[in-house]
C-alpha cells in the first residue's frame, strides 16, 4: 500500500551524504536498485538521479512495523527513509561514492510500488533497443542514461552563460514558418484558419537569424529546436537541437574565433579535455583528396595518395579506362599488414563494393620482399617498383587502389578507410580529441535529379571574392566562405559568411535556377528586408546532439536525448505519430489518401 510523503522532508539526495554526515539524521529518497534480506537484516541500495546509497533495516532501529514493511520492498519501489548516518560496519566500497558510510533507518515510508520492470535498471544493460525505447520511462532511469541528459545539461547552461559574456543576446525564433525549397523536406503543418495553406516546422532558424543582423541585433544565439523529414542514421533524428548563432560586421575568422574559445571551455570543463587553438584548418579539396571525407577523423594516418600520373600508360585496363574517362586512380598503404589474411583483404573489397566501388585492386608486400598483388601481371616490373615507391611502400606494408571518377574514388576510399581503421584496431582506446576546421567548400553541388546546380549549405552563403567571375560561367568551381568543425570524423558544426549585397543574391539566385518571381515567392521577406541597410554578417549552428554523443562516448544521438525516434520517425513509447479525430481532419479542409508502395 502506497504511503503520502506528508510532513517529510528530503533532506540530501543520496550521494550528496559522505562521512562528514556521520551522526545526522537524514531523510533520503528514491528507488530500491537492490535488496539483501540476511534474516536480522536488511539492506537496500537506494537510487536516486545522484547515484546510490545503502540503507540498513534493523527491527531494534526501525521498529518491527517498519522491519515487517522494510521486507515488502522490491525492485523500483520508491521509498522515503529517514535515519541517521552510520560509518559502514563492513567493508568500505571503493566502487561507491557513499561506500564510507550507510544509513540505518529508523522509519520508512512506501511512496510507490512498482511492477517487475520489462529489463534490469542499470548501468549498459543489453536490452534490445526497441524494448528500451518502448519503455523509455524506465530505459531513463539508468545510471549511464541520467549521466548523458545531466551532461548536456551543463553544456547548455555552460552555453548560455559563455554567450552571454560575450555579448550575444538569446532571441526565439518562430516554430511554425513558410515552407522553402531548399535543402530536406519540409515537416508541414495544416493551418485550420487559412485552409488548404501550410506551415513548416523550421529546419534551421536560418532567415530568421538573417533578419535578426538586418534589425541591428548585432549578436544572436539560441538553443533551437529544428525539424527535418528525412531518412535517419544513428547521429539524425527528424527532430534535433542546434547551439545558434549569427554575428554583425564580421568575417569567418571572427566567427571561428569565438567558436574556439567556446569549445575549449566546454570540453575542458566537461570532459577535461584540452582543446589546442588555433584549431588546424584544410580546405575541403585537401579533405577530399587526403581523407575521402569532408569530415576526416584524424586520430591516424592511412591517408589517401594520387597515384594517377603514376600508372598513366600502364595496362592495367582498370586503371587506364578509369583515367581515359577523366578519372583518378588512388590509394592508401596500410603500414605493416602485408600479412593480412585474404579473407580480411576480400572483406575490405566486399565493403568496398557495398559503397559503391566495382573492386579493389591491391598489392601485399611480405617482410622477405615477395609481392603479392591482385594485377600484378598486368604491370611492368619498373610500373610496379614506381607505384609501391609512389605509395611509399615498405616490406610488411598493404596498399589498396581504387580507380574510378573523382568524387566516387573519394566516397570509396573515404569509406575504407575508416573501415580498414576499425578493422586493425586503431581506434580501440583511442582516447585522441581531434578537431579540424574545414573551409573553401564549393558554393554548388549538382543535382542529377533536378538536373541543376543546388546550394551545398543554402542559398544565402557568401562566395568566395576572387571566384565571383566564375559564377555565371562555371558554377561547379565557385568556392564559399563556409566553414565546418569536425571532431573525430563527426561534423559538429558549421556555419558561412553570409550574402549582404543584393547584386550578388540575385546573381547566386539565378545561378540556382530561379526566377525573380520565383525567388520573391520563396523569400521575398528577406529580399525586402536587404533593401533596407544590411550589415555584413556570418554565423554558424552546433548539432547539439552530436556534441554530446562524442562528449559522452556514446554510439548513438539517441543515447544522449531524453525521448527520441526509431529509423521510420516513429516513438515506440507514445506510439506517434497516429491518426487523429475525422472531426479535426474537416476543421482542416484535409481528405487522407494513403499511398502504396
Amino acid at each position: 500500500m502506497a504511503e503520502s510523503m506528508s510532513g517529510l522532508h528530503r533532506t540530501h539526495r543520496c550521494t550528496e551524504l559522505s562521512k562528514e554526515n556521520i551522526g545526522q539524521t537524514v531523510t533520503v529518497m528514491g528507488w530500491v536498485q537492490k535488496r539483501r534480506n540476511l534474516g536480522s537484516l536488511i539492506f537496500i541500495d537506494l537510487r536516486d538521479r545522484s547515484g546510490i546509497l545503502q540503507l540498513i533495516f534493523d527491527e531494534n532501529s526501525v521498529g518491527s512495523e517498519g522491519f515487517a514493511k522494510a521486507g515488502e520492498l522490491r525492485s523500483e519501489y520508491v521509498l522515503a527513509a529517514t535515519g541517521k548516518v552510520e560509518a559502514r560496519s563492513g567493508a568500505v566500497n571503493k566502487t561507491m561514492k557513499t561506500g564510507e558510510i550507510e544509513i540505518v533507518v529508523e522509519s520508512l515510508r512506501i511512496l510507490s510500488e512498482s511492477q517487475t520492470p520489462p529489463f534490469p535498471i542499470e548501468e549498459d544493460c543489453n536490452t534490445k533497443d526497441d524494448l528500451r525505447l518502448k519503455y523509455r520511462y524506465l530505459d531513463l532511469r539508468r545510471p549511464n542514461l541520467q549521466r548523458n541528459l545531466m551532461l548536456r545539461s551543463k553544456l547548455t547552461t555552460m552555453v548560455r552563460n559563455f554567450m552571454t559574456g560575450e555579448g550575444f543576446l538569446e532571441i526565439e525564433t518562430p516554430m511554425l514558418c513558410k515552407s522553402t525549397p531548399e535543402g530536406a523536406r519540409d515537416y508541414l503543418v495544416p493551418s485550420r484558419v487559412h485552409q488548404g495553406s501550410f506551415y513548416a516546422l523550421p529546419q534551421s532558424p536560418q532567415i530568421y537569424k538573417q533578419l535578426l543582423m538586418c534589425s541591428g541585433y548585432d549578436r544572436y544565439f539560441q538553443i533551437a529546436r529544428c525539424f527535418r523529414d528525412e531518412d535517419l542514421r544513428a547521429d539524425r533524428q527528424p527532430e534535433f537541437t542546434q547551439i545558434d548563432m549569427e554575428l554583425s560586421f564580421v568575417d569567418a575568422e571572427d566567427v571561428m574565433d569565438v567558436n574556439e574559445r567556446l569549445l575549449a571551455k566546454v570540453f575542458k570543463e566537461l570532459c577535461g579535455i584540452e582543446v589546442k587553438l588555433p584549431i588546424a584548418r584544410m580546405p575541403y579539396a585537401q579533405a577530399m583528396a587526403k581523407y575521402g571525407s569532408d569530415k576526416p577523423d584524424l586520430r591516424f594516418g592511412l591517408e589517401i595518395v594520387d597515384v594517377s600520373e603514376t600508372v598513366r600508360g600502364c595496362e592495367f585496363v582498370v586503371f587506364s579506362s578509369a583515367l581515359e574517362a577523366g578519372g583518378v586512380v588512388r590509394g592508401i598503404n596500410v603500414k605493416g599488414q602485408g600479412k593480412m589474411p585474404r579473407k580480411k583483404i576480400d572483406a575490405v573489397i566486399n565493403f568496398a563494393k557495398g559503397v559503391g566501388a566495382k573492386g579493389l585492386a591491391y598489392i601485399a608486400l611480405a617482410e622477405d620482399g615477395t609481392i603479392k598483388s591482385s594485377f600484378a601481371k598486368f604491370m611492368k616490373e619498373e610500373e610496379m617498383s614506381a607505384l609501391i615507391a609512389a605509395m611509399d611502400g615498405k616490406p610488411g606494408d598493404l596498399l589498396i587502389f581504387a580507380a574510378d571518377k573523382e568524387k566516387m574514388v573519394c566516397d570509396i576510399l573515404g569509406a575504407v578507410r575508416l573501415e580498414v581503421a576499425k578493422m586493425i584496431g586503431l581506434l580501440e582506446g583511442n582516447t585522441d580529441f581531434k578537431f579540424v576546421w574545414i573551409t573553401e567548400f564549393p558554393l554548388f553541388e549538382y543535382s542529377e535529379e533536378e538536373n541543376r546546380y543546388v546550394a551545398m549549405h543554402h542559398p544565402f552563403t557568401m562566395p568566395m571574392e576572387e571566384d565571383l567571375p566564375l559564377l555565371e560561367t562555371e558554377p561547379g568551381k565557385v568556392r564559399a566562405k563556409a566553414y565546418d568543425i569536425v571532431l573525430n570524423g563527426t561534423e559538429l558544426g558549421g556555419g558561412s559568411v553570409r550574402i549582404h549585397q543584393s547584386d550578388v543574391q540575385e546573381r547566386m539566385f539565378r545561378a540556382l535556377g530561379f526566377t525573380t518571381e520565383k525567388a520573391y515567392e520563396q523569400f521575398g521577406f528577406l529580399i525586402n528586408a536587404f533593401k533596407y541597410g544590411v550589415p555584413p554578417h556570418a554565423g554558424l549552428a552546433y548539432g547539439l546532439d552530436r556534441m554530446v554523443m562524442l562528449m559522452t562516448g556514446s554510439d548513438s544521438i539517441r543515447e544522449v536525448i531524453a525521448f527520441p525516434k526509431v529509423k521510420d520517425a516513429s516513438c515506440l513509447m507514445t506510439e506517434a505519430p497516429g491518426t487523429v479525430d475525422s472531426k479535426q481532419l474537416e476543421e482542416l479542409g484535409l481528405e487522407i489518401t494513403i499511398h502504396e508502395d
